[in-house]
This record gives structure tokens, sequence and C-alpha cells, in this order.
């Protein structure tokens, strides 16, 4: 299993507000490939069959900022290159518009997105022992997907679409944010992430464990842009799964840094600690399960 590159299960559920929860559902079922856990009124959970990867509430009069901090995209990361192969096939099969398609060395990937513009990420990983350091800095790129040797991987296969593998997790989130310092600093510093590389003065990645990268920070579209309204569509929160005795530190970490840096500590909630980075993202940090 390539996914074995994971240490444990870092990134949770992605919570976005959409403004079609039917429209949305039937996408992110039928043409991406996940499976409805839970559907109530104007909100629905779905995933890969195991955890909740992804949260939607419907808002249909919710804002639509122009220029403002949120999500890049989340990204699904896949068990097998295999599975990426199937998941290019249905994609193509069902006529769903790609965006972009790259390999960047560690990883191999598809990008999408929703019917509201939310960045989707669909990758597998290579094996850790293939990717390559430079002066302590993960070597990344983003090269042409070499898409006929990955579709080499599924010829034959009459096996019908079923949806994303079993097994399939929220390997990273990427962020728009306003000012890359401040928004590394406050992932590196406060909730205790490490940087694995940076792209110039407008991107940097950032992992626990070793990983390539559980978040992505960049500004792109975003350099100086402001939070976007509350209650607007996009990004609600995303959730972070890290031991007790870290939530802990970070609690400590997050009141000082709300004092001296201008991190946004918001009330505790039963699930979590809620924070919002200095670009305004939410983020929820809660305990792993044993």
């Amino acid at each position: 299993m390539e996914t074995g590159n994971l240490p444990r299960s870092v990134v949770g559920p992605v919570a976005l507000n959409v403004s079609d929860l039917a429209r949305s559902v039937s996408f992110y079922r039928d043409a991406l490939g996940l499976r409805v856990h839970r559907q109530d009124g104007a909100s629905a959970a779905l995933g890969a069959g195991g955890e909740d990867l992804l949260l939607l509430e419907e808002r249909p009069d919710a804002p639509r900022p122009r220029r403002a901090t949120g999500l890049y995209h989340f990204a699904l990361l896949v068990p097998a290159r295999r599975d990426l192969a199937r998941a290019l096939r249905h994609l193509s099969a069902a006529r769903v518009p790609l965006q972009g398609a790259a390999d960047h060395l560690v990883s191999e990937a598809l990008y999408l997105a929703d019917p509201d513009g939310n960045g989707i990420e669909i990758y597998r990983d290579r094996p850790r022992a293939e990717w390559v350091y430079d002066g302590g800095r993960l070597r990344m790129t983003t090269d042409p997907l070499d898409v006929e040797g990955l579709l080499g991987e599924v010829e034959g296969d009459g096996e019908p679409w079923q949806g994303l593998a079993p097994g399939t997790g929220m390997g990273h989130v990427h962020l728009r944010v306003s000012d890359l310092a401040a928004a590394e600093a406050f992932y590196r510093d406060v909730l205790g992430f490490d940087l694995t590389t940076r792209y110039g003065s407008s991107a940097a990645f950032l992992s626990r464990g070793g990983y390539h990268h559980h978040l992505g920070l960049n500004t792109w579209e975003s350099q100086g842009a402001p939070a976007p309204p509350p209650g607007a569509l996009g990004l609600h929160t995303f959730q972070l799964h890290l031991p007790a005795a870290e939530v802990s530190r970070i609690r400590a970490a997050a009141g000082a840094a709300a004092g001296e840096r201008g991190f946004l500590a918001a009330p505790e909630a039963r699930d979590g600690l809620l924070l919002r980075d200095p670009a305004g993202n939410a983020v929820r940090v809660a305990e792993q399960s044993a």
C-alpha cells in the first residue's frame, strides 16, 4: 500500500459551505466517487466508506468573495497508482473536466474543481525511498504527468467503477494566505509542523512525521488579500488530528501567540480546539483516536 508514506491520519475532514447541496452531493458521489455517509437537511458527510473526509453545509445565499484567503485545494490520497489510474479513466469517461495533471516527484496528481469552484486534488504517493532531498529540503516540482503510463496500469481491466478506492484519505490541505511568513510561522511555531520545502517567496509546504506535506500555503493569488466574510462559500474549517500531548501544547502556545503575534483563538469546541491562522483560515485541532 503506497499510502504507507503517511505515518498516521493527520489531516481530518474538510468542511465546505456550498450553494446547492443536492448539486454538490451529486458531483462528489457520481463524478468524484465518494460515498454519502450521512445526509440530513442542509448538510451531508462523505468519504470513501471509512472516516468522514468531506462535510458539506448548504448556504444558498452565502457571499462569494472574488479575492480572499481560503482554500486552494483539498487533496484526496488514494492507496496506489492503479487507484489513481482508475479515477482518471472514470473522470475521462464521465467527461468531468480536469484543470491539470502533474508529476511532483513525490507524487502524481490530478486537479479539478467542484461546482462552486473549490479546488480538488486526487493523488498517489511514490514510495518514500524514491523521494530526493537537496540540502535538507525535499525536492518537489511540477512536471507533466505520464498519462499514458498511468492509464497503462488499468489496461485490460474491465472492472466497473465503484468509486474512489477504500482506504482513500485526506492527504493534505493547500491554503491561500495573505502573508506567507506569518502563515508559515503559525503552522510551524504554534502547531508544530516542519517545513519540508519552499517555492521561492510565494509557497511553503509543511508536514509532521517526515511526510512530504500535510499543509501547503501560497500567496499566488492572495498576497495581501482579506479573509472571506463569515459564512462565505468555500472553506469553513479543516481538521488536524494530533496526539493529546500536542493538543495541550498547542492550546498553551496558541494562547501566548494570540497575545503576542495576532493569531486568533476561537472558543473551545467539544470536538477540539478551534483556531484561525493569520489569514483567517479556521483549523480545528483534535486529539488522534487511539
